[in-house]
């Protein structure tokens, strides 16, 4: 899977059993090898945050390498 962050910034992203989590913010870079760590989520109003990690501004913290599909929303495994 290639893409772009700039397209993936704004996306839906979901669980892979349906629930909505919120849209894709930013991302969380690792500047000595490039890596994306960390994929930055603003929750979805229905989401309890005490569930996930979350930044200081209020962000869902979600690993990178859980993101398993992107079309129209990104799903991610999450298990919780």
């Amino acid at each position: 899977m290639r893409k772009f962050i700039t397209e993936l910034k704004g996306k839906t992203v979901m669980t892979n059993d349906g629930q909505i989590l919120g849209m894709i913010d930013n991302f969380v870079l690792n500047t000595a090898t490039g890596d994306i760590n960390h994929v930055l989520v603003v929750p979805a109003e229905e989401i309890d945050t005490r569930l996930f990690k979350s930044d200081a501004q209020g962000r869902l913290i979600l690993p990178f390498s859980e993101m398993r599909d992107v079309r129209d929303v990104v799903v991610m495994n999450i298990s919780r």
